[in-house]
């Protein structure tokens, strides 16, 4: 599948086929591919559960207030961000030249050491664009996503056993669409998400095509 297309059909699907599960090749090979996604300092500040025991499915089902596309799904990945991700600048730097690994040693720690805000900060951003990868993945394999943040976080954290600095950020059910996504409920007009040069200078104005 073509990368336009597949993001022009990914889709958040609600509805699974709780009989289908997904092989353990088509596993690796979601997995494999979507930890190719960018990291500040290439720290890798994430952490997944790939969730496949129907009993741990259902725990989590619990824990997102009976939302059934987490017990339905083939696989449900529970996104943690790894607060304290940016500490192993000797492990995430190995293969770099040393004049980049020094110059990490020096920059990261004073950079992230003290600031929880932005180590938190890091973590979202760093699983967004993985839960992206994610999906297009999912949709170029002929499969469906549904990335979800309506879940109570500590028992989630619970069932999954997540230490304190790795919390949930995101869950992804990942299957076979038993029903289609419902219709698009409406995108903004261009001008009303972009600017160029300035704040307010609509210089690209105009509809997205939704269909």
């Amino acid at each position: 599948m073509e990368l336009t297309q597949a993001i022009r059909e990914r889709r958040s699907v609600k509805s699974y086929d709780a009989d289908h599960k997904l092989t353990e090749e088509e596993l690796r090979h979601l997995l494999t591919h979507a930890f190719l996604a960018p990291s500040s300092f290439n720290m890798q500040n994430w952490h997944v559960v790939a969730v496949t025991d129907q009993a741990q499915k259902d725990q989590l089902c619990a824990a997102a207030w009976n939302q059934t596309q987490i017990a339905e799904a083939s696989v449900v990945l529970v996104l943690a961000g790894v607060l304290r991700g940016w500490e192993d600048v000797d492990h995430y730097t190995r293969k770099a030249p040393e004049t980049v690994r020094t110059m990490f040693s020096g920059m990261v720690p004073g950079f992230y050491g003290t600031n929880t805000e932005l180590q938190r900060d890091e973590a979202v951003r760093s699983i967004g664009i993985l839960a992206q990868n994610f999906m297009l993945l999912a949709k170029d394999m002929g499969y469906d996503s549904c990335p979800m943040i309506g879940f109570d976080p500590t028992k989630v954290a619970e069932v999954m056993e997540l230490p304190e600095d790795c919390p949930p950020l995101l869950m992804l059910p990942i299957g076979k669409a038993l029903r289609p996504a419902n219709p698009r409920m409406g995108l903004r007009r261009l001008e009303e998400m972009v600017s160029v040069d300035r704040f307010g200078n609509h210089a690209i104005s105009g509809e997205i095509d939704e269909s």
